[in-house]
């Protein structure tokens, strides 16, 4: 039995002996339920493959929520780490995709409440100009502006929500788990940010 790290002080147990086996199957074929077991057997690429599977969704969600880019890689570990430090916590209700969300969200909040600043917030996914076309880049670098620029000024919620539904595309009921409201309220959320995103581009 020895010790794998993660970071400077979680710690698990890792069990390279023959009853080890069972867990070397391809980690990309695994769930993410499965590979929660498997870390919690002490299997440290295991956590190795969730950071590969969500970090890039995170780190875009982050972003767009405002966070600066200076941060999201700080807010992006954090959340990790402490999903680690607490996956036993995660019964399976909400996917770990959504608890990992609802982690890093409540991290950005005391972040945001501590510095108290406006972040202009960017859209990622849109669809992008033809750089052989010089007006229809600049129109679409306009309308790209004026998103930011609306986007910011949604409130908080309002944004969260939209953003989980528009760039990660999770249903309202994963939303409620993350952002800690219901599924009719984020739906709510949702629909009126669009009516004043549509409203504000027209």
């Amino acid at each position: 039995m020895v010790k794998v790290f993660i970071g400077n002080e979680l710690s698990v147990p890792f069990n390279n002996g023959p009853e080890f086996a069972s867990y070397l199957r391809p980690m990309t074929d695994a769930s993410d339920e499965d590979l929660v077991v498997r870390f919690l057997a002490g299997d440290q690429i295991a956590a190795d493959e969730l950071v590969r599977r969500h970090s890039m969704p995170l780190g875009r969600y982050l972003r767009a929520s405002g966070a600066g880019s200076a941060e999201v890689e700080d807010l992006a570990q954090e959340a990790f780490f402490k999903a680690f430090r607490a996956i036993d916590s995660w019964r399976g209700e909400a996917s770990f995709r959504t608890w990992l969300f609802r982690i890093a969200t409540n991290l950005h909040r005391d972040a945001y409440r501590r510095e108290r600043r406006q972040v202009t917030v960017p859209i990622d996914g849109h669809d992008a100009a033809d750089s052989a076309d010089p007006e229809g880049e600049a129109g679409a670098n306009e309308i790209e502006a004026r998103l930011m620029a609306e986007l910011a000024r949604l409130p908080r919620l309002q944004r969260e929500v939209f953003l989980l539904r528009a760039q990660q595309g999770l249903e309202y009921g994963a939303i409620s788990e993350a952002l800690g409201t219901t599924p009719g309220a984020a739906r709510v959320h949702y629909h009126n940010a669009v009516k004043r995103l549509k409203e504000y581009v027209q």
